[in-house]
């Protein structure tokens, strides 16, 4: 509702402009663009503390989609990402803790209840030259008078909560003078993100490893066999297997995730879809939470604590072992944000779950792990699982535990599920418009176990074509079968439009645009690596060419990562694994295998992520309302001097 004070400022002001303009004064103002106050929220993805990173974001976005601009970003870092310094400039830190308050752009603000927002003002339309404006600020309490050149934006804060009027007397010279006002409202966004390691943006740390152009050792199992791969750029220590080092001193040298627990990364669709929402809104701000953790199912992860993904050397000394859940988490932050501000709410959670409660992990060691030693020790150990494995949870399992999850995010968001944002899977292992992939070894001779059997990814490809991602459609929307107390305030809203892009982008997919390192390094034969145990120790590459000079922040045809990828991308060490599975030493053959698939072999790469967000978009911004009518801004003469006073 418009405030009583500003319908009266209005209406005085139509008034004035009616009763002083001649019809040829009307002619000649309809000719011109009229005199209008624009406004938007600065830096309003909150999570930023320095508006230089949300201007980048801005630039890169004008007139693109997020898959455009992610693209566009790619290229301006030389593939390096733009995320490799915005990591260290967040309002939360490493370890996942919300900084209250966090300082940004030089103010302090309380991250998850600002009492305040930072906007720019401008006039705008036929601003005559050297005109000079009286600016007035007034949210209830009094206005705040400034008088600027027209030309000058005017940079002020504007109460959270309240309507603040802003009007502006223009002035210039021998020219009428003109009274313009319009009503800024921010309106705040509050959005989580909830689900697995697809949600965690999972394949993309925000900063790359870096690696070395000599090899490293790995033992094979068993077997005492061993083989060379790139090191990690600027490990001292022991590179054959001979020489064993301490599992610190090859951590100092790992990727950089924006949290290591979960690797929740910037790179994710959520984030993207959160930061985009601010991008192409200007007049609202954008309070994001990730809460999503790589590894996460819903009994395991949602509802309950999970073991953390990885744990870089801290000042302690002491490792994260396990991650707290991430709906109780939620709910500790929505109570804390209710008892400084009662109104707080929960506008919007983004949420992908499922593929870890029905194996899917399981799924993809039985397509890659082919050599009958591993496939012996992964079976009996649980990390293979067949797809009789994955219907019998996806009928078992999963539709009890997503009624559990329904119920627990209820109370969250006012009871109406719609404002959670359901964003399905995509089949990773499509090109050509659907193909299924060969398979073979090529994307995946990192590791000498390696080999997508061709009959067993065929399988497992129209097991998610036409049994999983159906099933969970029909979970998330109450639909195919799927019982909901009310259907109306059970349903989801569902997001699947990105799956019909992702099937010419699977992780076999290629083109003659791909980076230069990936057309010549990764043979198509599945023949990338040195095999000479000799040699192989100082160019574990048979290109020829030094590991250092791949680019995991380039645009290529696979959206999807493969091993190879995911070696050189992240190499990560995990440190979730339970006891009985940590490896003796950092050469072992249990580290040769988890360095690489554990840093996001089968997820997608950034661009696939960008898609993911193309697609979430329109979904989460027609829950939020972001289509509403442009603020009124109404303009007239200024009356005579004795009626301004």
């Amino acid at each position: 509702m418009i405030r009583a004070d500003f319908r009266t400022l209005l209406a005085g002001l139509l008034l004035a402009a009616s009763l002083a303009a001649t019809p040829m004064q009307r002619a000649t103002a309809q000719d011109a663009p009229a005199l209008q106050i624009s406004w938007e929220v600065r830096n309003r993805f909150r999570l930023f503390r320095e508006e230089r990173d949300f201007l980048l974001q801005v630039e890169s976005a004008r007139s693109r989609s997020v898959l455009a601009s992610e693209q566009a970003l790619e290229l301006l870092s030389d593939g390096r990402g733009w995320a490799r310094n915005a990591v260290n400039r967040l309002c939360i830190d490493l370890a996942g803790r919300v900084s209250e308050p966090c300082t940004r752009d030089g103010v302090k603000e309380s991250y998850l209840t600002p009492i305040d927002h930072p906007i720019t003002v401008r006039l705008t339309g036929a601003v005559p030259v050297g005109a000079t404006c009286a600016w007035s600020f007034d949210d209830g309490d009094g206005p705040q008078a400034s008088t600027f050149d027209c030309a000058e934006p005017v940079n002020t804060r504007v109460r959270y909560g309240r309507t603040t009027v802003a009007t502006v007397d223009v002035s210039s010279g021998s020219e009428p003078g003109q009274r313009i006002a319009t009503e800024i409202r921010v309106r705040d966004i509050f959005v989580a993100g909830l689900g697995d390691s697809i949600a965690s943006g999972e394949g993309n740390p925000d900063r790359e490893v870096k690696l070395a152009d000599e090899g490293f050792c790995f033992r094979s199992y068993l077997g005492g066999a061993q083989y060379y791969r790139p090191s990690r750029a600027g490990f001292k220590g022991g590179r054959a297997c001979e020489a064993p080092d301490t599992l610190a001193n090859w951590q100092r040298y790992g990727a950089l995730w924006f949290n290591a627990a979960c690797h929740r990364s910037l790179y994710s669709y959520q984030t993207r879809t959160a930061m985009a929402l601010a991008v192409r809104h200007p007049h609202i701000a954008v309070t994001y939470l990730p809460l999503a953790c790589t590894g996460a199912s819903i009994r395991d992860g949602l509802l309950g604590t999970q073991r953390a993904r990885e744990c870089p050397p801290g000042k302690s000394g002491s490792c994260q072992v396990t991650v707290n859940a991430q709906v109780a988490e939620l709910r500790e932050a929505l109570t804390a944000a209710k008892r400084r501000q009662p109104d707080r709410k929960l506008d919007l959670v983004l949420l992908s779950i499922g593929a870890n409660d029905v194996y899917f992990s399981g799924l993809v060691a039985d397509v890659i792990v082919d050599t009958a030693t591993e496939r012996t020790l992964f079976t009996r150990s649980g990390v293979i699982a067949s797809v009789d494995d994955s219907r019998d949870a996806l009928g078992r399992v999963l539709p009890q535990s997503f009624a559990r999850l329904r119920e627990a995010l209820k109370p969250l968001v006012g009871g109406d599920l719609s404002h959670v944002v359901y964003v399905s899977y995509a089949n990773p292992a499509l090109a050509d418009g659907g193909v299924p992939c060969r398979g073979g070894r090529a994307g995946f001779d990192v590791h000498p176990a390696f080999n997508a059997d061709p009959q067993r990814l065929a399988r497992v490809s129209t097991y998610v074509d036409t049994e999983f991602l159906p099933a969970l459609k029909g979970l998330a929307t109450c639909s195919a079968g799927t019982l909901c107390r009310d259907i109306e305030a059970d349903r989801m809203t569902f997001v699947d439009a990105h799956q019909a892009s992702f099937a010419d982008h699977g992780f076999c997919a290629h083109a003659g645009s791909d980076p230069e390192f990936d057309r010549t390094c990764f043979a198509e034969n599945g023949e990338s690596f040195n095999p000479d145990i000799v040699s192989a120790a100082t160019q574990p590459m048979l290109c020829g060419r030094g590991a250092s000079e791949y680019r995991a922040y380039l645009p290529r045809a696979r959206w999807i990562r493969d091993a190879n990828d995911s070696y050189f991308s992240a190499m990560t060490y995990p440190q979730g694994l339970p006891a009985s599975s940590q490896p003796a030493d950092i050469h072992d053959a249990t580290w040769g295998v988890l360095s690489a698939i554990y840093g996001g072999a089968v997820h997608p790469t950034a661009e696939g992520h960008a898609a993911m967000a193309d697609a979430t978009l329109p979904a989460a911004s027609a829950v939020l309302g972001l289509d509403a009518v442009a603020p009124n801004v109404i303009g007239g003469q200024l009356p005579p001097p004795a009626q301004q006073q």
